[in-house]
């Protein structure tokens, strides 16, 4: 087995579909189903199990997978501080960004980067903060920019504080809000818990949701429409400036949602991240 057995197995556990995975791997359906056979013949065990509801893995199968992972780590750390030991910066930061993060704020910090340090590869990975969350936990990424309040026993530093706003396209008295059209959005679970609490905190009587959207971009653009209220962080609205805004406040105080870079502190022992880490808390 090698570093592309290792991923054809991690993808299709992920997966556990043999069309997604070949896709994902840009590769055909029979040339993955080939190959599965050939680790199982040569590894004499059963992967998967083949049935009218899909696959599923074996009990050796699962080892074999959590096997690959351990070895794909090892290797990546192998590459990396191979690289570490040249006298020149280079090398490959993988980093991870929540959407928010990377939609606003990430793409110049990454220019300047790039632009300084041209033999440096960055991989990226965006989502939601928890999912990025658990990829520094598997050392999956080296750096993280990460939303609202998370745990982590390693190296953070707060980048940004985020005002929370209820933004509609005509002025709100906080009181009548039960009765407004609000737009919902689907969002990380820090951000929503945050959103819900304010609510309980101020209000008896349930929101009144009228539109349920995948991404905040989406509700934002509803709003604009006149078709009723949001709350946001403020970086979603920085250019904005048609709307009513109204920071959203517990005790008088307003709520925030801060941006955090975060990392495990041997990681520094990479120069290529010790150096990101550095223009970023320098910037």
């Amino acid at each position: 087995m090698d570093t592309k057995d290792w991923v054809l197995l991690i993808t299709l556990y992920e997966e556990m579909n043999l069309t997604r995975t070949a896709k994902r791997l840009y590769t055909t359906q029979p040339s993955l189903t080939y190959r599965i056979k050939q680790i199982e013949s040569s590894l004499g065990i059963q992967i998967l199990h083949r049935g009218n509801k899909g696959i599923s893995f074996t009990a050796e199968g699962i080892y074999l997978v959590e096997h690959s992972k351990r070895m794909l780590k090892e290797e990546r750390k192998l590459l990396d501080h191979l690289k570490n030991m040249k006298d020149e910066l280079q090398g490959t930061i993988r980093i991870g960004s929540s959407s928010n993060y990377a939609h606003y704020e990430l793409p110049d910090l990454l220019e300047n980067f790039i632009k300084k340090y041209p033999n440096i590869e960055v991989e990226l990975v965006t989502g939601w903060s928890s999912e990025i969350l658990e990829k520094l936990q598997n050392e999956t990424i080296h750096v993280a920019f990460l939303r609202g309040d998370f745990k982590w026993n390693s190296k953070k530093h707060i980048l940004e504080k985020d005002n929370l706003h209820i933004i509609s396209t005509k002025q709100l008295d906080v009181d009548s809000l039960p009765g407004e059209n609000y737009i919902q959005y689907l969002t990380d679970l820090s951000l929503k818990n945050t959103i819900d609490k304010w609510w309980r905190d101020n209000y008896n009587s349930p929101v009144y949701t009228t539109m349920e959207v995948d991404r905040i971009e989406t509700s934002i653009e509803m709003v604009k429409r006149g078709l009723g209220y949001t709350i946001v962080p403020a970086i979603n609205i920085q250019n904005e400036n048609n709307l009513y805004t109204m920071p959203i406040k517990v005790n008088g105080e307003n709520i925030y949602r801060n941006t955090w870079l975060a990392y495990k502190e041997e990681s520094l022992n990479l120069k290529v991240v010790d150096e990101f880490v550095r223009l970023i808390l320098n910037a």
